[in-house]
């Protein structure tokens, strides 16, 4: 059963068509990710996916409903953490904060944000201003935030792409951890390549001038991965090659 389906959706702005036609599906407990090149339109196809914008036309279902505003059970991760946390506010109350709107009582909301923290590797850090932690530590955060909300879809829009590449490999296994533990659907937009597969179950390139599906890629791995033997073996090599030449021709494609 798909937990997220996009049904031939098509955004414009103006004269310009981001993208045209895009229709891919996410099995329940799936993590997928979206990789193009620049301007390809995947952050717009978040945005309409997140019930953030509307598209010109076509479909997004998210848990069995169309989506007509941000969905109920969906949670988004968002590049800029720097902007996604209130610097005035310690990291307990960041992640408490959705749920105080969900009218949790105080000590539900107690359990979720200790749990959360823990999931992420920030237990002792509830107190702290997200300020007084590094970048990697308050990406951290914006996830244990999500992981609070208890959503059954998370959205990723390039979640790593502003941290050092130790923090980001060490970001990349917090989440193939959250998706195993939590078992939510993963939808998770990359300009990487390797993230792209190291992460995924599968894979979707979209080509851009409009934006649009290319290809649609199966990653063959073990379930348990790991960043330096994963990236080691034969297939992650091949599917990586695979899939960057997928996107070489993306970036040449022009309808």
């Amino acid at each position: 059963m798909s937990a997220l389906e996009v049904h031939d959706l098509t955004k414009t702005y103006g004269s310009h068509t981001a993208l045209q036609d895009v229709s891919f599906a996410v099995g329940e407990g799936e993590l997928l990710s979206i990789v193009g090149p620049s301007g390809c339109g995947k952050t717009t196809l978040l945005k309409c996916v997140a019930g953030l914008i509307r598209p010109t036309s076509g479909t997004v279902r998210v848990l069995g409903s169309e989506v007509r505003r941000v969905p109920d059970g969906l949670a988004v991760v968002f590049q800029d953490y720097s902007r996604s946390l209130y610097p005035w506010m310690r990291v307990g109350r960041n992640v408490e904060l959705p749920l105080r709107a969900m009218g949790l009582s105080r000590d539900e909301r107690r359990e979720r944000v200790s749990g959360s923290l823990a999931a992420v590797g920030l237990a002792d850090k509830a107190d702290r201003y997200p300020w007084q932690l590094s970048g990697g530590m308050q990406q951290r955060v914006a996830i244990a935030r999500a992981l609070a909300f208890r959503p059954k879809v998370l959205l990723m829009d390039e979640p790593f792409a502003s941290v050092d590449a130790q923090t980001r490999s060490g970001l990349e296994d917090l989440t193939r951890r959250v998706h195993r533990d939590f078992g939510m659907t993963i939808l998770f937009v990359t300009h990487d390549i390797d993230e792209s597969v190291y992460l995924a179950d599968r894979v979707v390139v979209l080509r851009r001038s409009p934006g649009g599906v290319l290809t649609e890629l199966t990653v063959d791995l073990p379930a348990e991965r790991d960043q330096i033997s994963t990236k080691s073996m034969p297939g992650f090599v091949d599917q990586r090659s695979l899939v960057a030449k997928h996107i070489q021709a993306a970036a040449m494609a022009d309808c």
